[in-house]
């Protein structure tokens, strides 16, 4: 009973410590888990301003070939994947971040799934869908992982995206 309690609470303070987060001093985002698009980094990457700041958001369960990685070439489909997440994440449009598991990756970077617009697209597994991206499950954050690589099987299966391109180059 006892060590059932202590679980309870370390899941509480968890809990807490994560939405805690979100909460930002004076801030004017009455949603906190939503944010405003200032930016898009990579085809996976992207800023968003929640409140008053500016966050960087890791993309969860996807992988899109590098374009910006220091010391990195730029990889297949790389530039394409870039501007897909560029067309679905305009600046100023407004984001709602799902957060799984874990908040943030080892370099700091809020972890989300990313829905966008009226018809609330789910960018994470858009980005499969339409072969700019290959399912990258990461544990503890899988809520999505058989459904992503349905989607990423799929898109391999049409030779969609970098899975038709790529291999045409290579082969």
């Amino acid at each position: 009973m006892r060590r059932s309690g202590v679980l309870a609470a370390s899941l509480l303070i968890t809990v807490s410590s994560v939405g805690a987060f979100f909460a930002t001093r004076n801030s004017t985002n009455s949603d906190p888990s939503s944010g405003v698009v200032a930016r898009v980094i990579d085809g996976d990457t992207f800023v968003a301003r929640i409140g008053n700041r500016d966050v960087q958001i890791r993309l969860i369960g996807v992988d899109t070939p590098e374009t910006v990685k220091p010391g990195a070439p730029v990889e297949c489909f790389g530039p394409e994947a870039s501007d897909f997440t560029k067309s679905i994440l305009q600046e100023g449009s407004r984001v709602r971040l799902v957060r799984d598991i874990e908040a943030r990756d080892k370099y700091g970077r809020l972890l989300a799934y990313v829905y966008v617009g009226p018809d609330e697209v789910f960018l994470n597994r858009a980005l499969l869908e339409q072969g700019f991206a290959t399912a990258y499950p990461y544990p503890p954050n899988t809520a999505h992982a058989d459904e992503f690589s349905a989607a990423e099987r799929d898109a391999r299966t049409a030779r969609l995206g970098l899975w038709g391109y790529c291999e045409q180059l290579s082969g």
